[in-house]
């Protein structure tokens, strides 16, 4: 059996990009290409025929940052079809990742919830505003310190990323979702906040304003402290550039190759917009298709959950 080597950089749907051989396998006494065989790692890792190996090769260029609650699930339901559109993702090697602003949750948190939903993901597949916080905060230089306004995925984050974690004279005071902080703790930040230490906020997601819901909505602490110290937050969260250019460089893309697939037009398509990523609006979520008229900006594609998102996409 004769045949060739390509070496090539081939990437995976976690958007990681490790050295890989794709070795196309000859017929024996013919021209006649039979089989492709991936290897990664010096490890077989599939068999393609000719037409997978050119839909992975026509979807490698591409990838997509995807919003979870309002696209995905809805509280703890699932939109119908979601399983099935990640299902197609990970079957036709589409790199994407969850984007969230959700810093609350680890990313072990978020993929049990999806795997309890239907839906088999890694934690490879989920990137966080807590995420996008710990990298920025450990961008600003070495040894930095934070009091912190937050639970699990945000103080994880925070320490992979070198922060040291104080009850005095921090560098920076970071507010993400919580429950378990009280107004004692929210006055200490502020104290801090009117001593000289930078205010960081994971986002500005409002509160959705439903009776029994079980969080106010990081705007509404945010807005409080601001108004006690005088001092506007910075932002890391969607829309934020800092998660959305960190999202898209996690996924190893260039501006071009990047689709936003969000629920809400003020920070998912806002943020995708103003990046100058292509953006899909759905509308199993928060945005309402009469109010869209509103918004100086607009999508590249509205749809209605989902599972209506054909591939390859028009810009593809």
């Amino acid at each position: 059996m004769g045949f060739g080597v390509w070496s090539l950089q081939l990437r995976d749907s976690s958007g990681s990009s490790p050295d890989s051989l794709l070795i196309p396998v000859v017929k024996p006494g013919t021209k006649t290409l039979q089989i492709y065989i991936l290897i990664r790692h010096n490890k077989v890792k599939a068999v393609l025929n000719y037409s997978m190996v050119c839909l992975a090769l026509f979807y490698m260029k591409h990838g997509l940052l995807i919003d979870m609650d309002g696209v995905i699930y809805s509280g703890e339901t699932l939109i119908e079809g979601a399983d099935k559109f990640i299902a197609k993702l990970l079957k036709e090697n589409i790199p994407f990742t969850f984007m969230t602003n959700n810093s609350q949750r680890t990313r072990l948190e978020a993929v049990r919830k999806l795997h309890r939903l239907g839906i088999e993901v890694t934690e490879e597949h989920v990137y966080t505003s807590a995420m996008a916080t710990g990298k920025f905060l450990g961008d600003q230089g070495p040894n930095g310190t934070a009091y912190v306004l937050g639970e699990g995925g945000l103080l994880t984050s925070l320490h992979e990323n070198g922060i040291t974690l104080v009850d005095s004279d921090p560098e920076f005071v970071v507010l993400g979702e919580g429950r378990n902080f009280t107004l004692e703790m929210v006055q200490r930040a502020v104290d801090m906040i009117l001593a000289g230490a930078k205010f960081i906020t994971t986002n500005r997601d409002p509160s959705p304003k439903k009776p029994g819901w079980n969080n106010l909505g990081i705007a509404a602490t945010t807005a409080m402290i601001e108004e006690a110290t005088g001092r506007k937050a910075f932002v890391t969260g969607k829309p934020s550039p800092v998660m959305m250019r960190s999202a898209r460089k996690y996924l190893n893309l260039e501006t071009a190759e990047t689709t936003v697939i969000g629920d809400t037009m003020e920070t998912d398509i806002q943020g995708g917009v103003q990046m100058g990523y292509k953006t899909i609006l759905v509308l199993s979520g928060i945005a309402r298709k009469e109010q869209l008229g509103h918004y100086a900006f607009k999508p590249d594609l509205i749809v209605s959950s989902v599972d209506q998102i054909d591939f390859p996409l028009k810009w593809w």
